[in-house]
């Protein structure tokens, strides 16, 4: 789907004040309620607008220490049972097939150090993940940043 600077605009005025009502919305953008109203329901139909749930940080529900473990899987099983594994991990955050030495990218979270190790342990069961490599994160340098690829996306439509 392609954007214009409008959507760029109302999506960059919803990351940076969700609360904002559609009038509000409408006046501050200088165009209709309806076209505001319109615009967001293309953008939630076209999936650009994935969900309006509230972003949660991890570290501030307990749990500080972030990881990125690449695992290598049982092979011959498919992706679902691994999926279905780590699904049933509430500290795997996200998960990704890759290339490379690995099969699975994984990123998590755990209250310590000490905790990582039990949530690795947990994740390298023998049935579906053989063995992983992890990387702890130090400091978060860039936050994951989404509104920039809108406005890039827009910015190359509009030239």
């Amino acid at each position: 789907m392609s954007i214009d600077r409008l959507d760029a605009d109302l999506l960059a005025l919803l990351h940076a004040e969700p609360r904002v009502g559609v009038l509000e919305a409408s006046r501050r953008l200088g165009v209709a309620r309806g076209t505001v109203q319109a615009r967001l329901e293309r953008l939630e139909r076209s999936g650009v607008i994935a969900d309006l749930s509230p972003t949660l940080d991890p570290e501030a529900l307990g749990f500080p220490v972030t990881a990125f473990a690449t695992l290598e899987i049982v092979q011959g099983q498919g992706h679902e049972a691994v999926v279905e594994h780590l699904t049933a991990i509430p500290e795997v955050l996200e998960a990704l097939t890759i290339t490379g030495a690995g099969d699975v990218l994984v990123r998590v979270v755990a209250r310590t150090h000490a905790d990582l190790q039990r949530v690795i342990n947990q994740i390298v069961d023998g049935q579906h993940v053989l063995r992983s490599s992890t990387a702890i994160a130090l400091q978060t340098q860039i936050p994951l940043r989404l509104l920039q690829l809108a406005q890039a996306a827009a910015g190359a439509r509009d030239r």
